[in-house]
């Protein structure tokens, strides 16, 4: 036995060294980027792929060229950041080489999957020595050779001691398991633990985080599917109810739910504006076609066309008028002013439906009658209607 144990303790001190010397090599390469190409992520991603191959150094190299690069902004620590315009916070931070978590966590998993790394950036708070920040905190999960990972890269960079900042890379926060990070690292939505027996907001604050084989077994990677098919408003809302389930212990949670429930009207606030705008769409294709159909009646469906291209003709219409029903019907809990909107597009979508009726009725006495006779049919129409604007 003690032999076998020898053998374990040789290797995996040995591993750990062929790590570290691993990171040493990726780290002086990472660091020889030019700075003409560390103002944009996709630049940073351009030298990192170029550079590495394998998703084990190019995680390495975001990590180390931020941890190196990018300095925690004591001025606007407290400051909440918007999650709605990334694009334009990755590039504040890259150009002033500042940040707070928030701004660390979106830089990385924006490379990271210019990269081909798969990565989430997760919201949470955090412990020290045992005791819980009053603020909150976030980090990214990312999934390195099949097997996730933590990696806190504001931690990983430095650390705030007696209101200043101090750099310092903190290896512990690179490359954590599941396992070690819950000791520190609280998310709001507990899907994003990434263990099969996630604790609870309470037993965070009472630092029982092992693992408890009496809690139910949770299938993470199947949650985790999930959450990746479904759409923005479906992942606000199940993750506030994974975040309830788990005990709204402190203020930041309860802020937390807040914010997912604001971004849930914002999210469908912009579905219902995309709705009513393809609505429009459709209903203005719809209309424009019963119009050519009505020039082409004045004409006496001349040049003359088969049967099946005129009836085409008024089945546009038909699926037009009705696919921008459809759309309309889908937008749910629509306010005040959708409602009216929506009331104005299914007005003129029923003032132009009677004209289309009529078509349809002398259409089909068309085709009941003999070619010989279809010309005594025809009469005069006129324009119908005029075409909507899209909603503003």
């Amino acid at each position: 036995m003690r032999i076998v144990f020898l053998i374990i303790l040789y290797l995996g001190i040995w591993s750990g060294l062929m790590a570290q010397n691993s990171n040493r090599s990726v780290d002086k390469i990472m660091l020889q980027i030019p700075e003409s190409l560390t103002y944009s992520t996709k630049d940073i991603a351009r030298y990192i792929n170029s550079q590495f191959s394998t998703q084990n150094e190019k995680a390495r190299a975001i990590f180390i060229w931020i941890a190196r690069n990018i300095r925690y902004d004591m001025a606007n620590m407290n400051v909440a950041t918007s999650e709605l315009n990334l694009v334009e916070t990755n590039f504040k931070t890259l150009k002033t080489r500042k940040g707070v978590c928030t701004n660390y966590a979106e830089l990385f998993n924006d490379i990271a999957g210019k990269v081909g790394i798969k990565s989430y950036v997760v919201s949470g708070y955090t412990k020290q020595h045992g005791v819980v920040d009053i603020l909150s905190h976030a980090w990214c999960i990312v999934l390195i050779d099949e097997k996730w990972f933590m990696f806190d890269p504001t931690w990983g960079a430095g650390a705030v001691l007696n209101g200043r900042y101090i750099k310092q890379i903190d290896e512990k926060y690179y490359k954590a398991t599941p396992k070690e990070f819950i000791e520190s690292h609280m998310p709001f939505d507990p899907l994003w633990q990434l263990l099969p027996y996630p604790i609870t907001n309470q037993e965070f604050y009472e630092i029982q985080s092992m693992v408890d084989g009496k809690k139910q077994y949770f299938n993470f990677k199947d949650s985790l599917a999930v959450y990746d098919h479904q759409s923005k408003i479906d992942q606000l809302i199940s993750s506030n109810n994974r975040i309830e389930k788990n005990g709204v212990k402190n203020s930041l949670i309860f802020d937390r739910l807040q914010y997912n429930r604001q971004n849930l009207i914002y999210y469908r606030s912009k579905l219902a504006e995309e709705q009513l705008n393809l609505a429009v769409d459709l209903f203005n294709n719809g209309f424009a076609m019963l119009n050519k159909f009505v020039e082409y009646y004045n004409k006496q469906f001349i040049p003359l066309k088969s049967d099946a291209e005129i009836q085409q003709m008024i089945d546009t219409v038909e699926t037009c008028f009705k696919s921008a029903h459809e759309r309309l019907n889908s937008i749910k809990d629509p306010d005040a002013e959708i409602i009216s909107t929506i009331k104005q597009i299914n007005k003129s979508i029923e003032g132009a439906t009677v004209s289309f009726e009529e078509m349809k009725a002398f259409l089909k006495k068309y085709f009941n009658t003999r070619k010989v006779f279809r010309k005594s049919l025809f009469y005069k129409f006129t324009h119908v209607g005029v075409s909507m604007n899209k909603n503003q």
